[in-house]
Formats: structure tokens, C-alpha cells, sequence
């Protein structure tokens, strides 16, 4: 008999402690009704920022938000009049005739260049305002969606993406398709001016003498130029830009050296550090000699010398293509390779890059260079 009647004991237990912790769980959350949210230079009306506000809370998780038409039901109801309720005391009333335990209320202004939300939680049963949160964003109108959420998660503790927030809050933050909703990119092209190294035998012939068709110089040239890019990818924290630079080199030396590159790569829009690779082309004089004991020889030279005929015999030395200043204007082609970090100042944006050319059996180039830009 004992033994028949212990399961069904045990099965009472169970269900007992089940339903307890089924109670325990149904706990019944403080209820919250949400009006009209006062709207000043917005383009969302009281009506719209209170229903954005109603959503954030509902994402909060913490209250029963009573549900837009329940409300709107309850009040044609009641025949309350709620055009103008911002009040705490006309709040409080209507929060008492809905039966509810909180009362949300705010605005949200635009003032100046800026955006206030400011919001305030109201206990019904006491009277009083138990929370206040205001912050400011950008004029992004917008992002009013986001911003609203933001404001309800910091009165209540939430935790906020906090990139999202920068973008929003800081007014000379790297620009991106959030905080400069009018453009699709931040334009950074301007002048840009600097110097390039030459190294390698590309070096020797710019210090080479005139009389082996060097240029008698120094293998330093000061550049000056325009860059002009255009950005076709601005998500996240990146952006794809493609760059058109055209240089002048080698002015201070009597030099007219003309350049194009062409650039494409990567901007991170939090750090402002970039990186770029692409093709570059220069129009400079070229021509075939003979290289000998260091030296380089035209054909000329080496005909009207017997013994470098004989050596160009011996040694089966052939002519190679190289700067000569008594040369055919050429094409010249390299492959660039750009790192930079852009720098703010207020409004003025200011690029700073490092670049070097792919070496070659010629040698290969390195160089600075800094710009600067105002947003327009």
C-alpha cells in the first residue's frame, strides 16, 4: 500500500514546486503608458516621437508598456482631453484614470545645431519624477530612431553602441553615411606637396654628369600637385576611395617632371588611417647606353673611343634603357604603394602619407608627402 501510494506523493511535490516557480515567474512587471512626446524643429510630430519612444521601452524589457491603441482607447473613453498633457500634474491624472503605474513623458528640440531629447519617468502612486535623462545629438534628423533609443537605454541603464553614439554626439568625428547624411562620403582632395627619393642607379643618372647624360643634380625632388578621390563604398568603419594625383617634380633643379597616379584602397573612418596601391605613370627623358666601369656611354660616345669598343667587344655589353637627359621623351611606369593618416583641426582635415614605388633593377622611389582640406 505504501509503496502504491509514494509515486503519487512524490508526483503532488513536483507539480506543487511547479506551479510555485511557474508563479515566481509570472511576476507582473510595473505598468508604463507613453502620450504624445512634445516635437520643436523636427520633422517627427508628438504623435511619432511618442510611438519611437513606446518601441524603445519595449526594448528595455522592464515595464508593461501599454499599447498605443489601448491608450488611445482609454482616453476617448475617459473623454480626456491629452493635445497639450506635458505636465507632471495632468499627467499624474491621466496615469491614474489609465490605472498605471508610470507615466513617460519629454520633448525633443531642435535648438541651434542640436538636437535635445529630453525625457522623464513619472511614478503615478507618489507624485514624483523618479528619472531624467536629456542628451544632445547632431542635427540628424534622420537618426531621431536611434537617438530616441540611445536616450530610454542610458535613463535605464542599458548598455548602447557606443560607436553609434560618437557618430551621433561628436561633432568633428571622422564623417561617415551616419553623421553626414547629405553626402555619400567625406571628401578629402586638396593640394598636396612634398619631396620623393631616388634610390638605386635610377639615383645615379639624376646625380650622373651632364657629359654621361646625367642631370647633375641630387636624387631628392620636391613635388607639388592635386589630389582628387572619390569615395564609392562608406559603411561601418571603412571607406573604399579611388585617388587621382597629378605631380610636378623636380621645379628647385630646373626640372619639369610630370607624374599621374592612380590610387585605390581604404580609409578607417575612426582612426583616419588609410592605405592605398595602384599605377603610376611619368613622362621623362630616356634613352639606350652603355653601362662601363659605372659609367654610362651613349653609342656615340662608345664609337669615337676605341677602347670601350673593344670593351663593349670583350664583355658583351649590351645597352640598357635608362634616364638620360640628351634622350626621347618617355613613358615611364611604377606600381605605388601609399600609407596615411588624416588629422582634424576644427573643420580642416589634414592628410599626411608615405609612399614608395615597387622596386625594379633600377632602383625605386620613396617619399612624403601632406595636404590639407577644409569640409565643405
Amino acid at each position: 500500500m505504501k509503496k502504491t501510494l509514494l509515486p503519487s506523493i512524490v508526483l503532488s511535490i513536483l507539480v506543487c514546486f511547479t506551479s510555485i516557480l511557474s508563479i515566481h515567474a509570472q511576476v507582473k512587471k510595473a505598468s508604463i503608458a507613453v502620450l504624445n512626446i512634445d516635437s520643436k524643429g523636427i520633422p517627427l510630430d508628438p504623435n511619432q516621437m511618442g510611438n519611437l519612444v513606446r518601441v524603445s521601452l519595449e526594448k528595455v524589457n522592464r515595464y508593461e508598456v501599454l499599447d498605443r491603441y489601448e491608450v488611445v482607447s482609454q482616453i476617448e473613453k475617459a473623454n480626456l482631453n491629452v493635445a497639450n498633457c506635458y505636465g507632471k500634474t495632468c499627467l499624474v491624472e491621466l496615469g491614474k484614470s489609465l490605472n498605471v503605474d508610470y507615466m513617460y513623458t519629454g520633448s525633443a528640440e531642435l535648438i541651434g545645431q542640436s538636437i535635445i531629447l529630453t525625457f522623464k519617468l513619472i511614478n503615478v502612486k507618489t507624485d514624483a519624477i523618479e528619472l531624467t535623462e536629456i542628451m544632445e545629438f547632431l542635427n540628424l534628423p534622420l537618426e531621431l530612431p536611434a537617438m530616441t533609443e540611445i536616450t530610454v537605454f542610458k535613463m535605464f541603464n542599458k548598455p548602447v553602441n557606443q560607436e553609434l553614439l560618437a557618430r551621433l554626439t561628436k561633432k568633428f568625428d571622422y564623417e561617415n553615411s551616419i553623421n553626414n547624411p547629405n553626402k555619400e562620403y567625406l571628401n578629402l582632395q586638396g593640394a598636396r606637396f612634398g619631396y620623393a627619393f631616388v634610390i638605386g642607379d635610377m639615383a645615379d643618372r639624376m646625380t650622373a654628369s651632364n657629359d654621361f647624360g646625367g642631370y647633375n643634380g641630387n636624387p631628392s625632388l620636391f613635388q607639388f600637385g592635386y589630389q582628387f578621390e572619390k569615395q564609392y563604398l562608406n559603411e561601418g568603419k571603412f571607406q573604399a576611395l579611388f585617388e587621382f594625383i597629378p605631380m610636378i617634380s623636380g621645379i628647385e633643379q630646373e626640372l619639369f617632371i610630370p607624374s599621374f597616379t592612380f590610387l585605390n584602397g581604404f580609409r578607417n573612418n575612426v582612426s583616419g588611417w588609410e592605405i592605398a596601391i595602384g599605377p603610376s605613370f611619368g613622362f621623362g627623358k630616356t634613352g639606350d647606353r652603355y653601362k662601363i666601369d659605372g659609367n654610362y656611354y651613349s653609342q656615340q660616345q662608345v664609337n669615337s673611343n676605341q677602347t670601350l669598343k673593344d670593351k663593349v667587344a670583350a664583355d658583351n655589353i649590351k645597352t640598357r634603357t635608362v634616364i638620360d637627359r640628351d634622350g626621347e621623351t618617355s613613358i615611364s611606369t611604377a606600381l605605388v604603394i601609399a600609407f596615411g593618416k588624416s588629422f582634424k583641426s576644427g573643420k580642416l582635415n589634414i592628410p599626411l602619407n608615405v609612399w614608395t614605388t615597387i622596386p625594379t633593377k633600377d632602383g625605386f622611389r620613396i617619399g612624403v608627402s601632406l595636404g590639407y582640406n577644409a569640409k565643405r
